[in-house]
């Protein structure tokens, strides 16, 4: 590729020095050649102009010839009007009293028919004053000497205009270190001081453009780009560069990077086409295209039916240009186009507006321009064939044909103004006080100073932007940002809608897309995930992925990661971040309340009844048959299994835990061990009688009371040591209802009583009561007339029962979301119903009697503890003769008696 081409390389050397002896100006034995430019036919096909100091001009005058011919057509604007900039400025550079006075600017400009090899050839003439010549082999008929035409020594070079002409010539040029400073050439590689150390340009490189077109991109959110290039050094590098600003700083994916050819096969445009449309999701194109390509790859577009699919992307190549989008305007609507930020130059547009062919000798293209300007033939000699009319001379430019300022006239004046300033600044420092030049810069200027000073000056331009050098010869990216709109009346024109500066300035309120669509349009390869979801790249394209919810007590802590809430904590509705879970209790309002609160005031209505009723008939025979002691202590063990109701409920504190701990067990150990003694009791009193007919030991009231509560002060003692073993609190259980959707979730606040603590309490009262139940069971053979023995029987067998349906109602539910409200009901329920047996069974029969049928409670005659017991085992035996006594009649009788011996 010519883009690295070496300079240095002895191919080149060889070419140079065996094209520079071609190259010496022509000799002649009798006067020097005339430097009359158009008496001059060396000078037939360049522009000379004498000054104290001569600077070189490269400009595409011609296009490209076909066939083989270097030269095309002229170029009336690229060509023309950057060639009468330079001079322009060089005029006023020569009138200016402050800038190199008493020094006068000269020229030698030539024509590189916008070919690189052409240019390499003409830009020879450049270096000839600096080859030696060898003149020993020239001879004159007459034998005089022969007289050699002194060629002209070019300082600096102005141009060239594309970027692989410039290319070609820096490399020749820094071979003799001659300044260059291009005014269009854009190239990246350029910026290679390495390379091209001698190379300095006004234009910014395509490296800023690169980073503009990435900043509106970025801009516009889009992150899934083609590219699109015309072969050639100015698109392939363009490309080049954007691609590596995408890969620096990431967030921007190229799905293809296409490349126009030379010299395209029919069909090709549609072909490029089919293949953008291959990733229909990269809606933008990024475009380094010469204006031939773009307009044939907008009428392939156009013909290929995606009108308004493409989102175009055009750097300077298509800037603010006409050409391209003629009659394919729907489909170039909305294009965004870059141009280096330019003004244009009023005094130019006066200067050239005033040329015409009397006055513009100097340019020996001007008549040809002429020619293509006024479409008129200039008498016999014109260069334009056919029956054309004839010029006038009398034409004037802007009156009799269109005219509109070249774009990069301004960069050309800046480019001149630059190396002008340069020497000013060298003049200064070489030749301080010395008017014109001084022998240190007459005689040679070193290009290597020349080049240091034309890095440091600073200035403002013709447009009034100011002109300066990095350290690499470029210019400072200052960019206009351009958009291709239809307006309401359909007349299609570019609007400025931003610029950039080492930074995007961009008006996104002024965009326009398609006709009536104010949504900005989307170019990404995956449409950005919701909140609350990560990101799952597609391996090896990072703008691609899959959006994945962050499931359960995930929440999204990165764009592309879930993280777990800490345990106490869950995701947020937006699955953003972490919020407490709630925290509940068992309310006084819930069904799971209401039913066992309900049957707690029951119970406890009835006990305070039954109490109040025995403590009231205390003395009759009834109460004190069913041992008035014991039967208080049961009825507060009793009293105490509905209280407990209230506790289970209340909201948990260290206050309401500790009365749980105490109060749990105890109500039931007070029944149990009070029901356990009676049953010890006439267990004993039946087997003592069997033996002997002396009373058994402890059978007295207080013996009763002293058993009754040394067995409850077993459950107290062990209520304690937890207490000390471990003090009652408060906690949060965040794990009994964590259910899979974390907006059910609930932390239950509750007492710090696991499920083993909870049965050790209530252990030693079951243990009670299944001793009860023994007893109970070993005493079913005295008779029912005899005492409570048979209604303890049964009230211990149903609550056997009701214990045993409890245990794996409690602890089956134990993962249940509703555990704290199964368990809390089942246990208050459970002990509710264990006392509403044993006060339905124990007590509400005495209670019937003694307030409906108080003939019964009567007191009986007393018999001896033996007679007592006799009678008892004979009343086992003559169970007809005792059933036709009155009801009660000897139940009384023997509990009376019992009571009477007892005490």
């Amino acid at each position: 590729m010519e883009s690295h081409w070496n300079p240095q390389s002895p191919f080149v050397v060889f070419l140079f020095m065996a094209t520079s002896y071609t190259w010496l100006l022509p000799v002649t034995c009798s006067q020097r050649i005339p430097t009359d430019p158009q008496a001059a036919p060396e000078y037939a096909h360049s522009i000379r102009l004498d000054g104290d100091i001569i600077l070189g001009g490269l400009f595409p005058i011609h296009s490209r010839g076909d066939r083989g011919t270097p030269c095309g057509e002229l170029k009336k604007e690229k060509g023309i009007h950057r060639l009468e900039a330079m001079m322009f400025a060089i005029d006023l550079i020569n009138k200016d009293p402050e800038l190199l006075p008493n020094i006068t600017l000269g020229a030698r400009i030539l024509d590189t028919c916008s070919r690189d090899t052409y240019a390499l050839e003409q830009s020879l003439t450049f270096v000839q004053a600096l080859i030696e010549r060898d003149g020993s082999d020239v001879r004159c008929a007459n034998g005089d000497p022969p007289i050699f035409t002194k060629p002209d020594k070019i300082v600096g070079v102005i141009g060239a205009a594309a970027s692989s002409v410039s290319i070609m010539v820096a490399n020749i040029l820094r071979l003799f270190k001659i300044p260059q400073i291009s005014y269009a050439s854009t190239a990246p590689e350029l910026s290679d001081n390495t390379r091209y150390d001698f190379f300095s340009r006004v234009v910014p490189p395509d490296s800023y453009q690169a980073q503009a077109m990435m900043d509106i991109v970025t801009a516009m959110e889009w992150n899934y780009v083609s590219t699109l290039a015309s072969e050639g050094n100015y698109g392939e590098s363009g490309v080049e560069a954007f691609i590596q600003i995408s890969r620096e700083t990431g967030g921007v994916c190229i799905a293809q990077s296409l490349k126009i050819p030379r010299e395209p096969r029919p069909g090709e445009f549609d072909k490029i086409i089919r293949r953008l449309l291959e990733t229909s999701n990269a809606r933008a194109i990024i475009m380094f295209a010469n204006e031939d390509d773009i307009r044939r790859v907008l009428d392939a577009a156009k013909r290929n039916n995606q009108t308004g699919h493409f989102l175009w992307v055009g750097s300077d190549s298509w800037g603010s240009k006409i050409s391209p989008v003629i009659g394919q305007e729907r489909v170039a609507e909305g294009a965004i186009t870059i141009l280096p930020k330019r003004a244009s130059v009023e005094a130019f547009d006066r200067y050239f507006r005033s040329r015409s062919l009397s006055n513009n000798r100097r340019n020996v293209w001007f008549a040809e321009f002429w020619e293509e300007n006024f479409n008129c033939k200039l008498g016999m000699h014109g260069k334009r064939p056919g029956s054309l009319k004839k010029c006038t001379g009398l034409e004037k430019v802007g009156r009799d044909s269109s005219y509109e300022q070249e774009g990069k006239v301004q960069f050309v004046m800046d480019a001149v103004y630059a190396m002008a300033h340069a020497l000013h600044r060298m003049h200064r420092e070489l030749c301080y006080g010395y008017p014109g030049l001084c022998p240190r810069m007459a005689n040679n200027i070193d290009g290597k100073e020349l080049l240091n000073h034309i890095r440091a000056v600073s200035f403002n331009g013709s447009a009034g932007t100011p002109v300066i050098f990095n350290e690499n010869g470029d210019a400072p990216g200052r960019y206009d940002i351009f958009q291709y709109q239809i307006t309401n009346r359909s007349t299609a024109e570019y609007k400025v809608i931003g610029s950039w500066t080492n930074k995007l300035y961009l008006k996104v309120e002024a965009m326009r897309w398609r006709t009536g669509d104010p949504s900005l349009p989307a170019s990404v390869c995956s449409m950005p995930c919701r909140t609350g979801e990560r990101k799952k790249v597609v391996k090896g394209v990072p703008c691609c992925w899959h959006c994945e919810r962050c499931e359960g007590y995930h929440y999204q802590a990165s764009e592309f990661t879930c993280e777990l809430c800490r345990y106490e904590m869950r995701p947020d509705a937006n699955r953003t971040g972490c919020v407490p879970i709630p925290i509940i209790k068992l309310e006084w309002h819930s069904p799971w309340a209401i039913v066992p609160v309900f049957i707690s005031m029951l119970g406890i209505i009835a006990t305070s009844f039954v109490i109040v009723t025995f403590v009231r008939y205390n003395d009759t025979p009834i109460v004190r048959a069913s041992g008035r002691e014991m039967s208080y202590v049961l009825l507060t063990g009793i009293f105490l299994c509905y209280a407990i109701t209230f506790l289970m409920i209340a909201t948990p504190d260290v206050g309401v835990c500790s009365f749980r701990r105490i109060f749990l067990g105890l109500g039931m150990c007070f029944s149990y061990a009070a029901l356990l003694t009676k049953t010890n009791r006439i267990h004993r009193i039946f087997e003592q009688g069997k033996k002997s007919v002396t009373a058994p030991r402890f059978i007295s009231p207080a013996s009763q009371l002293v058993i009754t509560f040394s067995l409850i002060s077993v459950q107290l003692l062990g209520v304690f040591v937890w207490f000390a073993v471990d003090p009652p609190h408060t906690v949060v259980d965040y794990g009994e209802q964590r259910t899979q959707d974390p907006m059910a979730a609930r932390g239950v606040l509750k007492c710090d009583i696991s499920d083993l603590s909870l049965i050790c309490s209530l252990g030693y009262s079951i243990l009670l009561m299944v001793t009860c139940t023994v007893y109970a069971i070993k005493t079913r053979g005295v008779p029912e007339t005899f005492n409570e023995a048979k209604p303890i029987g049964f009230t211990m067998y149903t609550t056997c029962i009701i214990w045993l349906a409890f245990i794996p109602i409690f602890f089956g539910t134990s993962q249940s979301a509703e555990r704290m409200y199964i368990q809390t009901t089942t246990l208050t329920v459970s002990l509710s119903l264990s006392a509403s047996v044993s006060l339905g069974m124990l007590y509400m029969p005495k209670v019937y009697i003694i307030l409906f049928h108080p003939e019964q409670n009567v007191p009986k005659r007393k018999r001896s503890f033996k007679a007592i017991v006799t009678a008892a085992t004979m009343s086992g035996k003559l169970t007809q003769k005792g059933g036709d006594r009155p009801n009660g009649e000897v139940k009384t009788e023997l509990c009376e008696s019992m009571e009477t011996n007892s005490e």
